[in-house]
């Protein structure tokens, strides 16, 4: 079974394949693939006011604290050496080998990144989260599991962690293709399913139009149609 970006990227690459065979001329017309639902349901986040912090083991709770500030993936943050960071610049960087789409990403740190990798200074050599002096291979596990249990938190992923930063973004106003940047997603589609998060930034837009449609019947003004907008600012 493909995750839902897998798909997306193998029908793209199906399309374009085919196209190339029609210019060729190997066949006559470019059959349409249908698209694979995507199952919004999984696609889950945390509220600020959630007990996960308490409820991890410190290591742990690095390391989620990382994940909802940064976005980075679980397989990025166990694997985060040392020389993948420069305090000074406030960024780290994923190694085409390590990012899912094959290509590198830069990290901008925020303060809450910042201060957890500091936090983690002098405890291992070469890796950033380390547990009982040997780096951390995995973090979503048994122990992930039972703080989540004790939490009173059900079906969430590590992975899920990653969809409650890029949630957090929309609903503080990050636009789409600046989110896609920030999270290192290969294609714009891939990031769509967050945009009904945050419905209240199309408001100046909706407004574009309220004029025509109240001229028409004589209900608004335009004065009114800015009160609205400023109101939602």
């Amino acid at each position: 079974m493909f995750l839902p970006g897998e798909s997306i990227e193998l029908r793209r690459s199906s399309e374009l394949f085919l196209e190339k065979l029609r210019e060729w001329g190997w066949i006559d017309k470019a059959p349409a693939i249908r698209r694979l639902k995507v199952d919004d349901k999984r696609i889950r986040w945390i509220t600020k006011a959630e007990r996960l912090y308490q409820e991890l083991p410190p290591h742990l709770e690095a390391m989620a604290r990382l994940s909802l500030a940064t976005g980075m993936r679980e397989a990025n943050v166990t694997g985060l050496e040392w020389s993948q960071i420069d305090m000074q610049r406030k960024v780290a960087w994923i190694h085409p080998d390590q990012a899912k789409a094959k290509k590198a990403i830069g990290v901008p740190l925020n303060v809450e990144a910042i201060t957890v990798i500091r936090q983690q200074m002098g405890k291992h050599s070469t890796h950033v989260f380390s547990f009982k002096g040997i780096p951390v291979k995995k973090a979503g596990g048994a122990t992930w599991k039972k703080a989540l249990k004790r939490a009173g938190i059900d079906n969430f992923r590590w992975h899920d962690l990653r969809h409650t930063w890029a949630s957090w973004h929309v609903q503080n106003g990050t636009p789409l293709n600046i989110l896609q940047e920030l999270g290192g997603w290969n294609t714009y589609e891939m990031i769509l399913r967050y945009a009904h998060l945050a419905p209240e930034h199309l408001a100046g837009y909706a407004a574009n139009i309220s004029d025509n449609a109240g001229h028409i019947f004589g209900h608004t003004k335009m004065e009114d149609t800015k009160k609205a907008v400023s109101s939602t600012r």
